[in-house]
């Protein structure tokens, strides 16, 4: 045992050591937090603790994995499987499936992501007659997401007249409603939404209390990691469990609470004392990650919060480089000397792309970095954009898949109904629709008795859906003898998806045929891996329950080497030699909607905060003077964040002249905009100037209309070159090398399709293209 204990600090020993009892484990930045909480079960573990006994609870599936494997080198493979780990979602919906039955849910209950609730949603916003300007579908979903996060039932809706009201002056006096019928839907198609894991887990244990019994007695020991990030729902579940024992161990760090708009509640870790007798109190205060000029820079910059609980990073690591900012005039420029730095980091220092990320406030602001590291050929990717598992082609293999579990779902069903196209069209569904609900019964059950119920649908129609039925029940009959991957597979073939793509011929058709292979890849790697897990089966049930729950975060094997950009909340947990934190301005960061109380700004100065304390060796904080919002340039103003560090730890790459610059009191608006049409009309100076004096209007002769000359147009066009034909090597100012593949139309509407060596192929308008023949 001591072997492990002794790679430990001090400061880390004294929260492992300590067995019994309530702990608060307050970690700053880079201090070795998850190594505190994996030694610290390993250490329990070594005391005689049964690994079953052992609950430990994080935000990701990656930080569960990455910690489990830790657990499993210091006391073996076969113990650490026996661990409940893993995300508050993960394990309440492993704990749902065990006991939901009670709340009269099955356990093979579907799971819905945010697409699917929100196309419930709309779907009921539609059926009650709403208007769809008024009651947007996303707005709802948030809006009940928040009920239940809060723990407002509906019936603790209609119970509230505070939020009756709130509804109505919103002019949405229906949203009570919707709630309740979207409550109602879930329950009949046997699925929860990601806030009911929490919510129903709530319910299951404040209404049977010989279930809360048995799992106070089986979870002894309970461990939470960033615990700044629960919300009410989690925090009532972690107390609920914990209460029996009081061995509860959280860790977190108030400075990097940065989720409140999910609901995260920051008391939670701040009055963590007030919950709990004689609460073991720890700081894990020394920074193993970044220079000492970025650790003091950001205690400079949290030391400005009123907020928080007391303590002082450090580290022991060399003081590194300053701190750079730097002032770009546009967006584009921004994003040019972004790349550009990447560049030279990477060519004068052999760094690998993968060391490099760019930190924004908003996912709208990596546009202007993506071109900028395209035209660099600067690999990148995008986390938190659109996730593998939301395209659309493997959205519709999986409700295929979902529909073999659970064949009330009707999320899934009303997906793939149809598609591959087989003649169910809107209207039929509709009446499906209306019967389903009329009997309180699945689309599915109604379609099983098709022959009972007159849908006023012909019987070609009918066929169909019968078609469609037998079909999903023989893929269940398949299920009960085949594994996932088999299955699978089958299922992309019988139902023609896999075919429908084929038949598209499309480069975008063979793509999708290709993400279905990746699909199909991912379930027999899917299927192989869980061969080692203990109690697992590899079924199908089981790959949708880990397909559903998983961030973009955890499908990054890391193995892509690739600048890595990404918004500043979803950067949180991770770390990297270089930091770009783009767009330093007010009201982009800090956030304009986050500024009209102390509470939002302080939460919007953490987030500054977590953004420089992901950098190991070396930050840039970069601003512009004016930037495009909305589709119009604005003038931009640094960000507050900037003057706030410690001037000691910076150094302005592009210093103001003087420190000062005018700021009108006149808004140019006023104005107008400017007439670029009559600019482009004034002709350059040349040769003698008319006369300035008034002739004499006799003398003028009358001028002959004169007809627009069509091959000369205004502007500026390039002579075409001769040589120019199907077949050229050419060199464009901008493209580059490239081969004209297809020249088409007459004189002045001639175009050339050109495949440029990088890949691209672009349709130019031969008058204004520039660019020169060179074989």
């Amino acid at each position: 045992m001591s072997s492990f204990i002794d790679e430990l600090n001090d400061a880390q020993k004294a929260p492992v050591l300590h067995k019994d009892g309530p702990l608060m484990v307050i970690a700053g930045a880079g201090s070795g937090k998850t190594r505190v909480l994996t030694y610290r079960i390993a250490y329990l573990m070594a005391q005689g603790v049964d690994s079953f006994n052992i609950l430990a609870l994080t935000f990701t599936n990656k930080a569960a994995r990455e910690m489990k494997e830790r657990i499993a080198h210091i006391v073996g493979a076969s113990e650490a499987k026996n661990l409940w780990m893993g995300t508050f979602h993960s394990v309440f919906a492993k704990l749902l499936r065990i006991d939901g039955d009670k709340l009269g849910y099955p356990a093979n209950f579907t799971i819905y992501d945010t697409q699917d609730s929100q196309r419930l949603i709309a779907s009921i916003i539609k059926e009650m007659g709403l208007d769809k300007d008024i009651y947007k579908y996303k707005q709802i979903q948030n809006r009940i997401s928040s009920f239940k996060n809060s723990l407002i039932t509906v019936k603790a809706y209609r119970n509230d007249p505070d939020l009756v009201e709130q509804d109505a002056m919103a002019k949405k006096p229906r949203t009570g409603d919707i709630y309740e019928n979207y409550v109602d839907r879930c329950f009949k198609a046997g699925a929860m939404d990601f806030d009911d894991l929490l919510l129903r887990t709530n319910e299951l244990l404040t209404r049977y209390p010989d279930v809360l019994m048995k799992y106070q007695n089986r979870f002894r020991y309970i461990l939470v990691d960033e615990y700044q990030d629960t919300n009410h729902s989690q925090y009532l579940i972690v107390k609920a469990l914990a209460d029996r024992f009081q061995n509860i161990c959280v860790v977190g760090d108030d400075a990097q609470s940065i989720y409140s708009f999910r609901g995260a509640n920051i008391s939670n870790i701040l009055n963590f004392q007030k919950d709990y007798d004689n609460v073991g109190m720890y700081r894990l205060e020394q920074n193993y990650r970044s220079t000492r000029n970025i650790v003091n820079a950001a205690n400079s910059i949290i030391g400005k919060n009123q907020n928080q609980i007391e303590k002082v990073v450090w580290t022991d690591n060399d003081d590194g480089s300053s701190i750079k900012i730097h002032r770009s005039t546009t967006d584009a420029e921004e994003g040019r000397f972004v790349a550009n730095s990447i560049w030279e980091h990477r060519m004068q220092q052999q760094m690998t792309n993968g060391q490099f990320c760019v930190l924004y406030r908003t996912n709208s602001q990596s546009r202007a970095i993506e071109d900028a590291l395209r035209k660099r050929d600067i690999p990148y990717r995008i986390y938190g954009g659109l996730s593998f598992y939301q395209r659309k082609e493997i959205k519709d293999v999986l409700s295929y898949l979902r529909l073999v579990i659970n064949p009330k779902d009707e999320e899934a069903l009303k997906r793939v109904i149809n598609f591959p196209a087989r003649g169910i069209g809107g209207t039929t569904l509709d009446k499906l629709v209306v019967a389903a609900n009329h009997y309180n019964r699945s689309i599915f059950e109604v379609m099983e008795n098709i022959d009972r119920i007159d849908l006023k649908i012909n019987s070609g129609t009918k066929r169909k859906l019968q078609d469609f039925v037998t079909m999903i029940k023989s893929f269940q009959v398949m299920n009960e003898t085949t594994d996932a991957f088999a299955l699978s597979e089958h299922v992309a073939k019988k139902t023609g998806i896999l075919l429908e793509f084929k038949k598209d011929g499309t480069p975008e058709g063979i793509g999708k045929m290709e993400n279905i292979e990746e699909l199909l890849n991912g379930i027999k790697d899917f299927v192989e891996g869980q061969q080692e897990i203990d109690e697992a089966t590899g079924s199908i049930s089981e790959f949708l329950e880990d397909v559903a729950l998983a961030t973009d975060l955890d499908n990054d094997t890391g193995d892509d080497d690739r600048v890595a950009l990404m918004t500043i909340h979803l950067a949180k947990g991770l770390e990297f030699p270089y930091v770009y934190i783009v767009g330093m301005e007010e009201d982009l960061f800090p956030s304009g909607m986050s500024m009209n109380t102390r509470s939002e700004l302080e939460e919007e100065r953490r987030l500054f905060y977590v953004a420089l304390t992901r950098a190991e060796k070396q930050a840039y904080l970069t601003y512009t003077q004016n930037r495009y919002r909305w589709g119009k340039l604005i003038d931009a103003e640094p960000s507050r964040f900037l003057e706030e560090i410690d001037e000691k730890y910076v150094e302005n790459l592009t210093p103001v002249d003087g420190g000062y610059r005018y700021k009108s009191l006149i808004n140019a608006d006023i104005f107008g905009e400017v007439d670029k049409s009559k600019l482009r009309q004034q002709k350059p100076v040349r040769g003698t100037p008319p006369s300035i004096s008034q002739p004499n209007s006799g003398q003028l002769k009358k001028l002959r209309k004169i007809k627009p000359q069509l091959s000369e147009p205004v502007g500026n066009t390039n002579k075409i070159d001769p040589n120019l034909q199907e077949g050229s090597l050419i060199n464009h100012t901008r493209f580059g090398r490239g081969k004209v593949v297809k020249i088409e139309g007459a004189g002045n509407d001639r175009k050339a399709e050109i495949m440029f060596d990088k890949g691209d192929i672009k349709k130019l308008l031969l008058r204004f293209a520039k660019l020169e023949v060179i074989g």
